[in-house]
């Protein structure tokens, strides 16, 4: 009933809107982007003016087949257009941010002041950056932000093209690691749902199909190896190698697949000066109580930090420290 009641407060502002924006977080992955192209979907059945807010030049793979293939039928834009598109009367603007409610993570924080009525659909647990000034719609038991999405078709009763259907398909197949992860029965209804109305279990595994070289250098990432407690399983990258934040992700996922591994933690290099940490956890053990004393966040199953000017071994160092505190 509670999800019900949100889902009629989001269908309310929606209705006075004129014009909508959909921002998701900063490097998208097919969650964030599914669920923006699914929620742009709704929104034109309701005749509303729609506006992607994407900043980023540069994308993961699955990311990138997807905004070649809907070129030209996906209204995109960059933060720093945002202001000409508004509708001159105020609260007939709405911005909408999907699979983030964190102000650091969106694609533009910038763009936050010219709204007055913002909705946050979300699966990630609320935190200290929390966007506050905006209708908060959080489930953390939910796999992802497209199963959020599928569920809201469902309220509406509105069917949607296969290939959009199959994107939302593919967000969830992602955030569940192929539904072995945070799935539940609701999960498995949605992904029925999205099958029923055309969603193609094989165009997912093309928009989810891996570079074989990104590949080999993520399998480098397990010559380290080792151990900590019997239970959490921990690498980390050369100083020399750099990879992208959804590699140091995919090993974390991996790692769970391990006998007796509840928790993973990887750390690599990820820019000149930027060291990255990923982190997942089966939900028995607290990853974000660690990552947030690490300046990183995310919830109780997966997360992330950055650190500046540091080494991996500097951060590796602190990790340890906090695993040790967290077992005593």
């Amino acid at each position: 009933m509670a999800l019900f009641n949100d889902y009629m407060k989001i269908a309310r502002l929606i209705k006075k809107s004129k014009n909508i924006f959909l921002m998701a977080h900063k490097n998208l992955d097919l969650d964030a982007l599914g669920s923006q192209i699914g929620m742009d979907n709704i929104l034109k059945k309701k005749k509303k003016n729609t506006f992607l807010i994407i900043d980023e030049k540069t994308h993961e793979k699955g990311v990138e087949k997807v905004l070649r293939e809907l070129e030209g039928c996906i209204n995109i834009i960059k933060g720093e257009e945002v202001e000409k598109n508004l509708y001159p009367k105020t609260s007939k603007n709405l911005l909408i941010i999907l699979d983030t409610n964190k102000e650091e993570l969106v694609q533009n924080s910038k763009v936050l002041d010219f709204f007055s009525n913002k909705i946050i659909i979300d699966h990630h647990d609320l935190g200290v950056t929390t966007i506050e000034d905006a209708l908060i719609i959080q489930d953390s038991s939910t796999s992802s932000t497209c199963e959020m999405i599928t569920k809201l078709l469902e309220y509406y009763d509105m069917d949607i093209e296969p290939y959009y259907a199959t994107l939302l398909l593919a967000g969830i197949v992602l955030d569940t690691n192929n539904f072995t992860l945070n799935t539940t029965v609701d999960t498995f209804y949605a992904a029925y749902h999205l099958t029923r109305m055309g969603a193609s279990a094989k165009k997912v595994q093309y928009l989810l199909k891996q570079d074989i070289e990104e590949y080999a250098e993520r399998q480098q990432l397990l010559t380290s190896l080792e151990t900590i407690n019997n239970k959490i399983a921990f690498t980390k990258g050369t100083t020399h190698m750099e990879y992208r934040k959804e590699d140091l992700a995919k090993v974390a996922d991996t790692l769970l697949f391990f006998n007796n591994i509840e928790a993973s933690f990887v750390i690599g290099r990820i820019g000149k000066n930027t060291i990255g940490l990923s982190a997942r956890s089966l939900g028995n053990y607290d990853i974000l109580n660690i990552l947030e004393k690490l300046g990183g966040g995310g919830d109780s199953t997966s997360g992330a930090a950055t650190f500046e000017d540091t080494t991996i071994s500097k951060v590796e160092q602190n990790l340890k420290k906090l695993i040790k505190e967290e077992g005593e």
